[in-house]
Parts: structure tokens; sequence; C-alpha cells
């Protein structure tokens, strides 16, 4: 991974130094060690949210008492038992992150687990999980930084105690900063090294509810062809690797070299992926997207009838959601184009399969009829379909996302700074404003899914062609 600030870290969703207490469990702090110049060194914890001592002594037993308990767990899909962060969640509870800087070195599990006040088999499985990182130099921490917490970096990270570490000798301290994944318990830390560690990681339910043979569409010496069911993510996040469409077919079928991502699709899109093998087919089929000799084609299940032909939109240069595009040209925004092969009225998704495909409401005013909409997808960009066809009042079913921010500017034209009824700002923070409150009319990622399929993935002319199963939403 490339240098990670604290800032970078908590725009990529982490928790907020300043987030409201009621979003944070009990037991969140984070602790810190601060490096004396004498190289003794002091164990202090800075609470990022205050809580009384009896609470944290509550909360700690309980999650003792959850961890460190074995469950059993049925196997009928035939993959290995994971009893201790198992059985998985149905909802993802508020992130908790906890950042800190290695006070006396030795063995990554008993440092965490002695700081924290986790059990060993817990803090084992988010590593197995891929959930803690390190790096040998601490990060900048973000503006939102207390005196303490700048104090604290600028004590470990002093010239007069990074001179002396052998380990980053020829390095710069940028280079130093850079983050890795710990991918052993007993991987050994030196003192002065920072460690991130994701406690609550994101989890993937539905993985295990999955035939994954099922949806195993071909396979080659080189690659996997899968269809990708929503609800799922293809190769893993930055907490969870474990529970991911690579793991669960490399398992489904018995191989024992790990799958590896080429391309990623929505966790809430199902569809065509392509794992590779080796990792010389992964470059390959890189170059191949690269060169853009890979085509895609998709079907949307859009709320209002999208037009036949090309469109074109702009994105914004953001990576974060939501994607926000625009129908004009704007200098540096990425171009967005996508064509409308077909589209067909079709009758709404019924209740029975919504709640199947834990779809979304999200309030759109008429629910009799939707439109099926095949579209070959000319550039791929985050989001590129969701936010394109939301822009043309036709948003994805069950997009949760987009859907609110498209029922709110039909029904208030001129919301959207950059649709077709957008205002004209005479100041530059009146748009900034705009944009702000905008981006606020969107709503949460959807969970499951959303009426969207890569259909069929094609590459070198169409020598390698593969279509996915029927979409949910046919399934009535």
């Amino acid at each position: 991974m490339g240098p990670v600030s604290f800032s970078s870290m908590l725009a990529n969703g982490c928790r907020s130094f300043s987030a409201p207490a009621a979003l944070v469990r009990p037991l969140a702090l984070t602790h810190v060690a601060l490096s004396e110049h004498s190289n003794s060194y002091r164990q202090v914890k800075v609470a990022w949210f205050s809580r009384s001592s009896n609470k944290r002594k509550s909360a700690r037993q309980s999650l003792k008492q959850d961890v460190s308990q074995p469950t059993t767990v049925s196997s009928a899909n035939g993959y290995p038992e994971y009893t201790r962060l198992l059985p998985c969640p149905s909802d993802n509870g508020p992130p908790r992150i906890e950042h800190l800087v290695v006070s006396e070195g030795g063995p990554v599990l008993e440092y965490i687990c002695k700081v924290l006040d986790l059990p060993l088999q817990f803090v084992a499985d988010l590593i197995h999980f891929g959930a803690v990182y390190y790096a040998l130099v601490c990060p900048l921490p973000p503006p939102t930084a207390t005196p303490e917490q700048m104090r604290v970096f600028k004590e470990v990270t002093a010239p007069s105690v990074l001179k002396d570490r052998a380990s980053i000798k020829g390095k710069t301290v940028r280079e130093a900063q850079k983050t890795f994944r710990i991918t052993h318990p007993d991987q050994f830390v030196e003192t002065g090294t920072y460690l991130r560690v994701h406690v609550h990681p994101k989890r993937f339910p539905r993985c295990y509810e999955i035939d994954w043979k099922s949806r195993i569409v071909a396979v080659t010496d080189e690659f996997v062809v899968l269809d990708k069911p929503a609800g799922t993510t293809v190769g893993g996040t930055t907490d969870n690797i474990e529970e991911s469409c690579a793991t669960f077919a490399t398992r489904a079928l018995g191989l024992t070299t790990p799958l590896m991502t080429t391309h990623q699709i929505d966790n809430c899109t199902e569809g065509c992926v392509v794992l590779a093998r080796t990792k010389e087919y992964c470059s390959v089929f890189h170059g191949k997207i690269r060169e853009k000799k890979v085509k895609k084609h998709y079907l949307a299940l859009a709320a209002a009838p999208v037009p036949i032909g090309t469109i074109t939109h702009y994105m914004r240069p953001i990576n974060m959601a939501p994607r926000l595009i625009s129908e004009d040209f704007m200098e540096r925004w990425s171009l967005c184009q996508l064509e409308v092969m077909e589209c067909k009225e079709v009758p709404w998704p019924s209740s029975v399969v919504e709640q199947k495909y834990c779809v979304e409401h999200c309030g759109w005013p008429s629910k009799e009829y939707a439109y099926e909409c095949k579209i070959n997808l000319l550039t791929g960009r985050t989001h590129q379909v969701r936010a394109q066809l939301a822009a043309l009042d036709a948003p994805i079913v069950g997009d949760s996302m987009y859907m609110p921010a498209a029922v709110a500017e039909m029904a208030s034209r001129g919301l959207n700074p950059f649709g077709k009824y957008k205002k004209h700002y005479t100041h530059v923070t009146d748009k900034e404003v705009a944009i702000e409150e905008w981006s606020a009319q969107h709503g949460k990622e959807p969970g499951v899914a959303i009426g969207l399929q890569a259909c069929q993935i094609s590459w070198d002319d169409g020598k390698y062609t593969f279509e996915a199963g029927v979409p949910w939403w046919r399934c009535q």
C-alpha cells in the first residue's frame, strides 16, 4: 500500500477524532506509547470519548465472553469452520479503529492483546482477516488531532528518536510511513512501530449463504470466471480479505493457490468477474483492460425509462462516494460514457423478491413498472452506471445511495448543481455550499442487492465470452 496519513485513513471511512459519541462503542479508546528521549517508555491512554470505568469494564467482559467462547457453525458447503468471528453478524456495527505506537518490541499478537485488552484468539482472527496494519513510522495525524495527540506524534517521530532505529536507515520518512498488512500473529514489531487495528471489520454475511460452486461460470489454467452474488466483495476490503469472492471461490474449487482480483464491480452488483489463477495472467488481464480489449455489458433495472443511445457525463475526480457527475464538460473531470442498447418495460419486482434480496425501498413514488436496460459500458468508472442513470431521473431499483438524490431533484428542480436544471452561482462559496447540500441528499451504500448485473464480459475480440445467470429481479 502507498503512504497513508491519519487524514487519508479517516477520509476512507475511519472514525473521526471528533465523531459523535453515539456512533462509538464503549471501548473506543486509542492507546499511544510515548517515547522519552532517554529511551524509556511510558504507556498513555488518550480517550477519544469519555466513558465511565464501570462501563468500560463491562464492555471488556462482554467482548471477551462473545469472542473467547467457540460457537459451532455448520459447514454445509464443506468449507472449514471458523468459529471465533463467526457466526457473522447480520448487521455491521459502528467502526472501531485503534491507532497504536509500540512501546515495547515483541510479537504483534501479544502486544495488541495487552494494550487493547482483547482475547488472543480474537486478535489472531483479526490478523487472519487482514484487519491489522503496521508502518515503521507513525503517519501524520489529521487536522482534527488534539494538542496531546500532536505532542505524541512529535515525540515518537523526533529525529533524535528516529536516528537510532536501524530498521528505517536508508529510508525517507515518507517511505517509512508506508503501511503493510500484518500477516502472522507472531510477526515481530519493534519499539516505535505504528499499528492500525480494525477491531470491528466490515462483515459480509452473504458469503456463508451462497452455493459457491454453482456460481462458477468457467475454469481454465489461467483464470476463473465467477457469477458474483450481490452483497459480496470481489477481493475483500481494507479490513476483511477473508469474506470475499476470491477467498470463497478458491475454497469451492479446492485450489491451493489463492485466486487474484483482476477488476472490480460494486458489492451491491452481481454478475461476471474474472479472477486470475497466476500473477502472470493477472498482469496480462490488467493490460487488456488498459488497452480497452475487455468489453462489459450490464443489465440495469431502472425506475424510469432510459433513452436509447450513447449517454455522456463527466465525473468529479474525488475518490469518495457519492460520485458526482456533470452533463457539461468540466476540466479535469473524468469522461463517463455508456451505450443504452435496449430498454424494455417489466413488472416491478414483487415484495417477496425484494425481501429475499434485501432490496431497499429508497422512496420511489411508483412501483408498478420498472425498465430493464441493456448497457454497453464504454468507460469504467466507479459507480458510473448508477450515477449516470440517476442523473437521468431513472435511478436503479434499490440504489439507496443515488435514488434518494434523484427523488429530491425531481421534487425540487435545481438541487443538483451539475444537472439539467442547475442554478447560476455568482460566488464560488455559494456553489461549494450547493455541492455539499447536494451530496447530503444521497443516502448510504446499499447493504445487499440493487438492480444491476454485469451480464456479460468478453475480451480478445470475443474469443472469450462469458455470461452471468438470470438476474435476481427475474426470479419471481
